[in-house]
């Protein structure tokens, strides 16, 4: 590096590096212009550029006040600025003081003179003081150039003004000094701004006050000659401060130049620094002069070119390098990145000539060693390459909370970037969310190699590994085994002498395995095989698949909590559906149910006969997913059970279970200890078979769907009431008239809504699908599913479809009954006939003594209009119909008691029996099974 000459502390004695040093200053800036213009116009015009830059940087760093040239410059504008705006700030004040002065002067004159003008006093005498002191007030306020004259009385009544509205007013000063005889100046703003003003009374020859005189003068129009002067003033400031300015910079700039910006501590101290840095980077520096000779080498290219200790001074041509380096350095020209060979060394050498920036002739090369960069950069790049894989395995593994497809991502991502064949072992019970067991069987989940041909376990193969091969020895011990060759491992090929035979044989070498740890429970193993790259695996890669397997347990570990957790849920759930629908002839029925992918809902279905032969149909969803919303399904659905044997209409229904949910989420609001419900859906629907009418309610349900007997679909108009849970609102019911071989199609929102589309186009889908499906139930049931149903659903899906029966009319009865106790023998007669037709005389007696009962209490107790009505379904149904909303209850009767058995007899002769409300009144109802 270039020093100065005569500096102290010369770096090596040993190296002639002071001839660049005694010849550097020698270059003067006359010198460098010469060169300069010497150059070519291209060369030229690009130094020139860097020197303006050069020159615009110093300049910069001298206005910022980081040379002596910036300080001197900023100090002198600053004590030239400060002299300015003093001498402004002055002649400003004392302008304000002197037309302040000036006021007080003229308006106390002009007052006094006023005052004691002729004419004056006498007028205030007058009848009309204003008519004759007003035009002399306005002609001396105009000659004398005031504002205003204002004569007024003792009391401060205006007698004169120059706005003759003013007149007559109160004057507003100070008046009381002026009433004892004395003369008030002062300083106020009045109604026409900022003023100075003087109070003179006018007194009677004894000396007594008849009144008083002001006049006054606005400040603005006193200062309006002083404010004429003040522009120029400024513009003399201004000059004077340009001039200075001017003269401090080029003083400045003289100083600037001469320095360059630097003061002679910081210009040692850069030299000091340059000096230290180029003998201390890792990158070689040679200067040669313009005649070929060495004048300067760091310490990095002595190291790299083995050059002598006087080799500064010397020609290139006598330092012993190679041809092709010694050929470089003497021809002077330039070179980017070319590799020479140096002995043992790969040198990459950049050469550029010394004298395009106006310096001396020469060249200056650089030497990085690209032996030992090219190994760093190997060893980079594999590091690179493994935290890739790494972060791959972290976002890659575990996408899904299934332990195989986890298993699967493990082998997948290994194969090829580490391990030209994976495997993955895992416990039968992990499979199925179990706790492993070390005792266990082992079972081949996933296999990834780069062929499909390699002579390994299949996939789903369960395995057994003796306890001297490196599987077992992992499972036992919990750490990773490295088998280098497995050719030379005895252990290894103890576990199968025909398949490690053929593993070897096939050119699989080396072994890595690595246990699948998830706290304390190893969940399987891991194997990794080497095929195609001839190394065996080493330490750092063992290393590597350790943490490989360890980021993928924990996905594993999940997913097999998942595996349990999901299939606790689900076996709660269906432990809380319908097993089996029960027996009865109105609807032909086909449901299907499917939990989702991920997560139990809470979706249910149920089907519950009722009395007079029918049934009733019930869908629901509770809010929500998991064990909470499987548990809350089935208090639901025990509840619909309980409420259903009232024989309740759906509206009152819905409306019941409406106060179940908001009981059960304010229950657990306040216990905390669980998530409340938030809602649920229903759907109930009633079908009578002997009507054909089918009754309807639905509290935020889809509606349903009804396929005619032709093919058609339709989504008959039901009131959609309110959520479960919400309250505040009734619901409705309504009444559809089915053909016989209608369908009903009941579902639950998974079927018809989804993340990529709204519930119309999913309704309209499903229309789609009903109108191209089959006629039976099962047929419905199965187009629907094929065609709706994703592979991977995000919610539950329960799916009821019920083809309607009609009870035939030869097997109905009805009778009407007139209010008269003889009308029972009628009745029972009448009966006796109809059960001899349907073949049934071994149920004449019971079935008289029942409607014997039944009848009589209606007509004693139920009203005037009494109905009778037999049906055979699967049971003989007698119901008895009356006006009165009275229910009938048993009891026991005591030995006195002459009634009261009545109702224990049917109960002891029927099957079942029971009450249930109409508009109309009420229905009492015996069922008796068929012989």
């Amino acid at each position: 590096m270039v020093r100065l000459v005569g500096r102290s502390g010369a770096r090596s004695t040993g190296r002639p590096g002071t001839l660049l040093r005694r010849r550097a200053p020698e270059l003067t800036d006359d010198t460098r212009e010469r060169r300069t213009r010497n150059k070519p116009h291209g060369q030229s015009g690009r130094n020139g550029d860097r020197a303006a830059h050069a020159r615009a940087t110093a300049r910069g760093s001298a206005l910022r006040g980081r040379s002596v040239a910036g300080q001197v410059f900023l100090l002198q504008v600053v004590i030239v600025l400060l002299l300015v705006v003093a001498a402004v700030v002055a002649l400003v004040l004392q302008v304000r003081h002197d037309s302040t002065q000036e006021a007080r002067n003229r308006s106390v004159a002009v007052a006094e003179a006023f005052a004691n003008a002729p004419g004056t006093r006498e007028a205030l005498d007058g009848p009309d003081p204003t008519a004759v002191l007003q035009p002399r007030a306005e002609a001396a306020r105009k000659a004398t150039k005031v504002d205003f004259i204002v004569v007024m009385n003792t009391d401060g009544i205006r007698y004169t003004h120059p706005k003759p509205d003013r007149i007559g007013k109160k004057f507003v000063g100070t008046l009381a000094p002026v009433l004892a005889g004395k003369t008030v100046t002062e300083q106020i703003t009045g109604t026409i701004g900022p003023l100075v003003q003087a109070t003179v009374p006018i007194e009677e020859p004894d000396g007594t006050v008849v009144g008083a005189v002001s006049a006054g003068v606005t400040l603005k129009n006193v200062g309006v000659a002083a404010n004429r002067q003040l522009p120029l003033l400024l513009l003399a400031a201004a000059a004077a401060l340009v001039l200075a300015t001017a003269g401090t910079a080029l003083v400045s700039r003289r100083l600037l130049r001469q320095t360059h910006g630097l003061g002679p501590h910081e210009m040692t101290r850069m030299y000091e620094h340059h000096d230290a840095v180029l003998h201390a980077v890792r990158e070689g520096v040679l200067i040669v002069g313009g005649e070929g000779r060495l004048l300067l080498a760091n310490d990095e290219a002595h190291r790299l070119l083995d050059l002598p200790e006087d080799a500064e001074g010397r020609h290139v041509l006598d330092l012993g390098l190679a041809p092709d380096m010694t050929a470089l350095l003497a021809s002077g020209r330039e070179a980017t990145d070319e590799v020479h060979l140096v002995k043992d060394r790969l040198l990459a050498v950049n050469q550029r000539t010394t004298d395009s920036q106006g310096g001396p002739p020469g060249t200056v090369a650089t030497l990085r060693d690209s032996t030992e960069l090219r190994a760093l950069s190997g060893r980079a790049e594999e590091a690179r390459e493994r935290l890739d894989m790494l972060y791959d395995a972290g976002v890659g593994i575990g996408t899904s909370l299934d332990v195989t497809r986890t298993a699967e991502e493990l082998a997948e991502l290994a194969v090829p970037r580490f391990a030209d064949f994976a495997t993955v072992d895992l416990f039968d019970a992990v499979l199925s969310g179990g706790q492993p067991e070390a005792s266990g069987s082992m079972h081949r989940t996933a296999m990834s190699g780069i062929r499909k041909d390699a002579p390994l376990y299949a996939v789903g193969e369960r395995i057994a590994f003796v306890g001297s091969s490196p599987q077992a020895r992992t499972l036992t011990t919990g750490q990773a085994v490295l088998e280098p060759l497995l050719g030379d491992a005895p252990g290894w090929r103890a576990q199968d002498l025909e398949r490690s035979a053929q593993v070897v044989e096939y050119g699989i070498h080396s072994l890595i395995t690595v246990p699948l740890r998830a706290g304390n429970s190893v969940l399987g193993v891991v194997s990794f095989w080497r095929y195609d790259k001839p190394e065996p695996f080493d330490t750092e890669e063992q290393a590597l698949a350790e943490e490989l397997v360890a980021r993928a347990a924990v996905s594993i570990d999940n997913a097999r909590r998942y595996t349990r957790e999901h299939s606790m849920a689900v076996t709660l759930q269906r432990s809380l559906l319908p097993r089996s629908l029960p027996e009865q002839d109105a609807l032909e029925i086909a449901y299907r149910y499917l939990p989702a992918q991920e997560g139990v809902g809470g979706d249910w279905f149920d089907v519950l006969p009722l009395s007079g032969a029918r049934v009733a149909l019930v869908v629901g969803d509770v809010v929500g997913h998991g064990l909470h919303a499987a548990a809350t399904m089935g208090r639901l659905r025990t509840a619909v059970h309980n409420f259903t044997s009232l024989d309740l209409p759906p509206d009152e229904l819905l409306s019941l279970l409406d106060e179940l949910v908001a009981r059960i989420d304010q229950d657990e609001t306040t216990d905390g200890g669980s998530a409340p419900v938030t809602g649920a859906t229903c759907l109930y629907a009633i079908y009578d078979p002997v009507s054909r009418l089918c009754t309807i309610a639905r509290a935020g349900h889809p509606p349903p769907a009804v396929i005619r007997p032709d093919g058609g679909v339709d989504f008959p108009d039901v009131p959609a009431g309110p959520p479960l849970g919400l309250g505040g609102l009734p619901f409705e019911t309504a009444d559809l008239e089915l053909a016989e071989g209608s369908r009903l199609v009941l579902y639950t929102d998974g079927l018809v809504e989804d993340r990529e589309h709204d519930i119309d186009v999913g309704l309209d889908l499903l229309r789609a699908a009903l109108e191209r499906a089959g006629q039976s139930p099962e047929d419905t049931c199965r187009a629907v599913l094929d065609s709706r149903f994703p592979a991977r659903p995000s919610d539950d899906v329960a799916l009821i479809v019920a083809r309607t029966r009609a009870l035939p009319a030869d097997r109905i009865a009805e009778w009407q009954v007139p209010s008269d106790p003889a009308a029972v023998g009628r009745i029972r007669a009448l009966t006796t006939q109809k059960l001899a037709e349907w073949e049934l005389e071994e149920l004449t007696f019971t079935t008289e003594l029942i409607l014997s009962e039944l009848v009589t209490n209606a007509i004693r107790y139920g009203g005037d209009s009494v109905h009778v009505r037999v049906l055979v379904d699967r049971n003989l149904i007698c119901e008895v119909f009356d006006s009165s909303s009275t229910s009938p209850h048993l009891r026991y009767a005591a030995m006195t008691d002459e009634g009261g058995r009545g109702l224990f007899l049917v109960a002891q002769l029927t099957e079942r029996w029971g009450t249930r409300y109409t508009p109309e009144g009420k229905v009492i109802w015996a069922a008796q099974s068929l012989p």
